[in-house]
């Protein structure tokens, strides 16, 4: 339903979420903003491709208004990392000399408590661990840490700024405040707010009723999984802004029991599009600490169960930070939430039969690939998850002789493309490109027996699917057979 008025209009999107633009205000707010909330409004046409001068780029908000309440309903209700890398880079509003860069900086408005809690979480999403002695605290030797450090700073562009720089905030209270250019909003109840500009008024109710859950932007269908001795499961091959796939992930089957690999937004609708309940996930393997990978967590965070967590120390402590600030809890209490089990990096972890080698690659926060397997009857078989991999190009760009600069030494350039491209029974690779994830073409010469690729919206170009296929949701790649 979309309410007009003359200088107000209100649509709702799904359930919880409302469009409210105010055109005279020049704003354009998305209100709530719970897993994959840029994905609907992609599907509204709210956010879409636009042309100025030569220069592509999209359109969307400028404001996102937060929920009173963090969670509903076993899930997240303000995660604005994504809306936020869509207005700030998508659409222009940081990129120096854009058209779209008129000065003004994405909004948060909401609660103190919310907005400073967004704050922290936009900062661990775009960082993780900020200095030399945070990865030491993580479990990192000093050599390691600085070289941590390097990547980073290269990838921020040589500086860690704070969200403050990048956005601006608007705390609401009982009282009418001003938004922008004579929009006001005031709280009338709890998770209900009142815009008015001039004489209008439009309400935007937030809360859930207690039987509704926030909509996937994805239909699934339904899919029946057999149980197998190892197999695995692709439960998400696309990205961020893919409107019809989730978010890359796979389902790990092992002498029937089920690992995740990655917790993509709306796993729940996934788990249910392939008939599995969240209580008969027996662990998570976690890559890394970004929303497309990480807004699941809520999903398992189960009264009276504590599911099995599987990372490295130096990723669990970036995921920890992310959520902690996320969720204004301390960072202790992830352990009353998961069973966790901190792996060695670079070796082969046993788990009960299952073989885990996780390792680290290069990214803006601390991130591992994962590589699997377990010994059949007459040898290993094999599987490798390569989630937000950097492409060669990427790495040579970030090659330099001197220690004492941000970024990679030629050694270790050819060490971790030596690492992606070493041939396995099934490998999936993201392909997303840009600056942070793969390429494709670094493949071209894989001789692993079959190549998965994901973390792409748009589809396989015809150089792409030479490497490699894009598979579909359900399908199952059996490695050893029950």
């Amino acid at each position: 339903m979309e309410v007009r008025g003359l200088g107000l209009q209100k649509l709702k999107i799904v359930e919880g979420v409302y469009w409210l633009s105010a055109p005279a205000a020049g704003l354009k707010i998305l209100c709530g903003c719970p897993p994959d909330a840029v994905k609907h409004l992609i599907k509204h046409g709210l956010i879409a491709p636009i042309r100025y001068k030569k220069i592509a780029f999209e359109t969307g908000p400028n404001a996102i208004l937060l929920s009173d309440r963090l969670l509903q309903n076993g899930q997240f209700s303000n995660l604005s990392e994504f809306p936020v890398l869509q207005m700030l880079y998508r659409q222009g509003m940081i990129l120096p000399d854009h058209p779209n860069n008129t000065g003004l900086k994405p909004l948060l408005i909401g609660s103190k408590n919310q907005v400073d809690a967004q704050m922290a979480y936009i900062y661990r999403g775009n960082y993780g661990l900020v200095s030399i002695k945070e990865l030491l605290g993580a479990g990192l030797d000093p050599k390691t840490a600085q070289q941590f450090m390097r990547i980073k700073l290269k990838f921020a562009f040589g500086q860690i700024r704070q969200t403050e720089e990048l956005l601006d905030s608007c705390v609401v209270d009982q009282h009418a405040v001003e938004i922008r250019n004579g929009l006001f909003i005031k709280r009338i109840g709890f998770n209900l707010f009142e815009f008015r500009l001039g004489q209008e008024k439009v309400t935007v109710d937030l809360n859930l009723n207690p039987d509704a859950n926030y909509t996937a932007p994805f239909n699934l269908g339904s899919h029946q999984i057999q149980p197998k001795y190892f197999a695995v499961i692709h439960s998400g091959e696309g990205d961020g802004w893919d409107v019809k796939r989730p978010c890359m992930g796979s389902i790990l089957m092992f002498k029937g029991k089920i690992y995740l690999i990655d917790v993509a937004p709306n796993i729940r609708a996934i788990l249910t599009g392939l008939n599995i309940k969240p209580s008969e996930v027996e662990g998570i393997f976690h890559t890394h600490a970004h929303d497309d990978h990480f807004a699941g967590l809520p999903a398992f965070m189960l009264p009276g169960h504590k599911i099995k967590y599987y990372t490295t120390q130096v990723v669990r402590a970036s995921v920890t930070k992310k959520l902690a600030a996320l969720m204004s809890i301390k960072e202790r209490t992830f352990g009353d939430y998961f069973d966790y089990y901190d792996l060695d990096p670079d070796h082969w972890n046993d788990i009960n039969g299952l073989e885990v080698k996780p390792i680290f690659s290069p990214h803006p926060v601390e991130t591992n690939i994962f590589k699997f397997r377990t010994l059949g009857n007459d040898s290993y078989r094999s599987y490798a998850h390569l989630a937000d991999i950097a492409s060669q190009d990427v790495l040579k760009d970030m090659v330099t002789d001197d220690p004492s600069e941000n970024g990679i030494s030629q050694k270790y350039c050819k060490q971790i493309m030596s690492v992606y491209r070493k041939p396995v029974d099934l490998k999936k690779i993201d392909i997303g490109g840009d600056l942070i994830h793969g390429n494709a073409i670094d493949f071209k010469d894989d001789t692993s027996k079959k190549i998965a690729l994901a973390h792409k919206a748009s589809p396989l170009t015809r150089e792409e699917k030479t490497i490699g296929q894009n598979m579909s949701f359900g399908d199952v790649d059996v490695l050893i057979d029950a």
